[in-house]
């Protein structure tokens, strides 16, 4: 805590100083934002929102960042400071509480040569190799503690390198992380672009980790032991291709042998072994676009490419090196997202393709296919989705569409349970009532017998643009399954927002069915809500 208090008083006393100075000198530029959360949790043991220390027994948590920025002299500086009181956005099931610097760096760049110490966000090509990224809403925050230098060797090549330890909420994983990025951007004629790319990355073991997972692996059957390795090494190229109305994305990385959490599937469990294996993936899209018509192809195979800092972290979101793309498309509508598929790192094939029609102004129609499946066959979701967006009808925005999906309830652990099969029509119908006022109705109704059964979906949102907002919605098991803990149970939203310049302020009361949340690509599983949220977001 004293550790912490020094570094916070030193880095505080160095931005008011440079404030002032730039103040008093009419230069530099200095800006931040704030973001709180508060929840307030109300007991409802008949959806599971119970149990466990915050419905208990505190009752409330909060989390909050404040970010300071400040540029003068050729030098840029960055601090946040991170706040967490009884919060549960780390485990769902648990409070926990800190306060510190949740990140700060520095950096100059000199004759075409930045150098940034501190807390390092960046990625190698798509993310598939390294990516270091903040995601609040599921409080990923992977940052590199290190140094990171960047370096414009000519007019169309760059190089960079970085090395440092993953942050791990106020403290920092033991293993060592170091990567090169080489990237070009080269036109071969007036139509053709390309932006080819290499990546090269190593994750070192530390003595502490190395031996822990040596212990565990000398614990199994002679034929199951192995010597774990303490480096882990992985390439990566990839090029993106622009040639007239066509853009082609691809890229292929391959990951050395290093020791793995492996699952093993049971009848009705998951359970997991440490496994020596190599991985490699291939991820590629492939896009057409002229006036009215846009097409789109994803693809992706990954075989054993599990990117930990060490084998120990195997939490969905916790020490994780890279970031997958999905080729799911995550969906906006409230029962279709509780079953977004989660990208598979130890084994998965899977295609999306997609055509969006805009034969005019007043209609646009979107027709999407995914089929992914794991390498040994094994079915996980299909999906087949029509979406049409209509604005011929005067002081009207129609939306209507329907979803069919498969989804294997193993994207929830649920290992043995049968495919859902699902069919989701659903519509959103906004009436402009003046320059000002709005008012939307959404409608879904997913019909189902796996899982929980069938569910339906009404809210309404009452907008005065630019500061207000209200919303309500229900959404109710209309056709429970003879497991479903959920009869009977309404699930109500009710939601206020002010917007003031910079400044916005949200309250909702919520009642939140347990099921998948997902930001940014990334999924995770979380267990029902019952109570109050509150957000707070400013800028200056």
């Amino acid at each position: 805590m004293k550790k912490i208090f020094i570094q916070l008083t030193v880095l505080s006393a160095l931005a008011l100083t440079s404030y002032n100075s730039a103040r008093a000198q009419g230069a530099g530029t200095f800006s931040g934002d704030l973001q709180l959360n508060g929840n307030f949790f109300q007991r409802d043991s008949a959806i599971g929102a119970a149990g466990n220390d915050l419905y208990d027994k505190y009752m409330s948590g909060s989390e909050g960042w404040l970010s300071l920025r400040y540029s003068n002299y050729g030098f840029t500086g960055y601090l946040r400071l991170d706040v967490f009181s009884n919060s549960n956005l780390k485990d769902p099931y648990k409070a926990m509480s800190g306060f510190g610097i949740g990140a700060w760096n520095i950096s100059k760049e000199v004759m075409g040569l930045t150098i940034t110490g501190g807390y390092i966000y960046d990625q190698i090509g798509s993310g598939i190799l390294f990516r270091s990224y903040e995601d609040r809403g599921l409080l990923i925050d992977n940052a590199l503690e290190g140094l990171h230098l960047k370096y414009k060797l000519t007019d169309q090549i760059t190089v960079k390198g970085f090395a440092g330890q993953q942050k791990n909420i106020f403290d920092r994983y033991r293993p060592i992380i170091k990567g090169f990025n080489a990237e070009g951007d080269f036109n071969l004629s007036k139509s053709v672009h390309i932006t080819p790319g290499v990546g090269v990355l190593n994750r070192t073991l530390d003595q502490e980790t190395y031996t822990g997972i040596f212990n565990t692996i000398q614990s199994y059957a002679v034929e199951d032991r192995f010597t774990p390795k303490y480096n882990t090494y992985a390439f990566t190229g990839y090029n993106t291709l622009t040639a007239g109305d066509f853009t082609w994305y691809i890229e292929g990385a391959y990951k050395t042998h290093e020791t793995i959490n492996y699952p093993i599937l049971n009848a009705n469990s998951i359970d997991q072994i440490y496994k020596d294996k190599s991985g490699n993936i291939v991820f590629s899209t492939l896009g057409y676009a002229r006036k009215g018509l846009a097409l789109n192809v994803t693809a992706k195979r990954t075989e054993n490419f599990v990117m930990r800092i060490s084998p120990d972290e195997n939490s969905p979101n916790n020490g994780q090196i890279n970031w997958q793309p999905i080729v799911a498309q995550i969906r906006p509508q409230r029962l279709i997202a509780r079953y977004t598929p989660a990208s598979q790192d130890i084994s998965e094939k899977a295609i999306n393709a997609n055509a969006l029609v805009s034969p005019n102004d007043n209609y646009d129609f979107n027709l999407s296919y995914t089929h992914i499946d794991r390498l040994d066959g094994l079915k996980l979701y299909r999906e087949a989705y029509f979406e049409a967006n209509i604005r011929s009808v005067k002081n009207f925005l129609i939306d209507v569409g329907a979803q069919y999906m498969e989804y294997n309830l193993f994207y929830q652990g649920k290992q043995g349970d049968p495919i859902l099969k699902a069919i989701t029509p659903f519509t959103e119908i906004t009436y402009l009532i003046d320059s000002k006022n709005s008012l939307k109705l959404q409608a879904q109704y997913m019909n189902a017998k796996e899982d929980d059964g069938s569910w339906t979906f009404v809210g309404l949102e009452y907008a005065i643009a630019p500061k207000w907002s209200f919303a309500v919605s229900d959404m109710y098991n209309v056709s429970p399954s003879a497991k479903s803990i959920y009869k009977d149970q309404h699930f109500y939203n009710v939601f206020i927002a002010r917007t003031q310049g910079a400044h916005r302020i949200s309250l909702a009361y919520v009642k939140q069915v347990a099921g998948i949340n997902c930001s940014g690509g990334v999924c995770r599983y979380e267990p029902a809500f019952s109570g109050v949220r509150l957000m707070i977001t400013s800028s200056f």
